[in-house]
């Protein structure tokens, strides 16, 4: 009987992600962080703030191609917040992909890309976000979804743990 509703739990769980503004993640879902080997990262003003400058376009819709409040493609919110700091990248995600260095999901801090393959039955990297928090097991991040727009989501949903491919630090 333990079994039968530890299963049906299960199922309920999963079956209810989507991808949101804020999501309350359960701890068996969580990406674990390990910071043993460096106990407080420090904050990276530069970092802080492109975070910053991205989070000026949450809410703004999605357009592809767009780098404005019109709206926002999620390549054009990398190229645009990282352009603030005068921080020149490629303007495509698949350009973006190889930039800077891969980093292990595990050493990821504010101002870091991650890289998801959202094509069905496709590995290649088609979208791209920068991470916000990267803390107690937590990963966030910021991004332009074609049907949300421009919002934060976190690592641990559903949707985008299993879509993950990569890391990259350009910064």
């Amino acid at each position: 009987m333990k079994k039968i509703a530890l299963i049906l739990l299960l199922l309920v769980a999963f079956s209810s992600c989507k991808s949101s503004k804020r999501v309350v993640t359960t701890k068996s879902k969580t990406t674990k962080i390990d910071r043993r080997s460096t106990p407080s990262a420090p904050a990276n003003p530069l970092a802080e703030n492109i975070i910053d400058y991205a989070m000026k376009f949450e809410g703004v819709k999605y357009k592809y191609g767009g780098t404005t409040k019109k709206g926002m493609d999620c390549s054009g919110l990398i190229v645009t917040s990282f352009n603030s700091e005068n921080i020149a990248l490629p303007r495509t995600t698949t350009d973006m992909a190889v930039a800077g260095d891969w980093i292990d999901l595990k050493e990821v801090v504010k101002g870091d890309l991650l890289f998801f393959a959202t094509q069905r039955n496709s590995r290649k990297v088609s979208h791209v976000g920068i991470v916000t928090e990267a803390r107690d097991g937590n990963v966030e991040f910021i991004h332009a979804s074609t049907s949300n727009g421009v919002i934060v989501s976190n690592l641990a949903e559903k949707y985008w743990y299993f879509a993950f491919v990569q890391a990259r630090r350009v910064l």
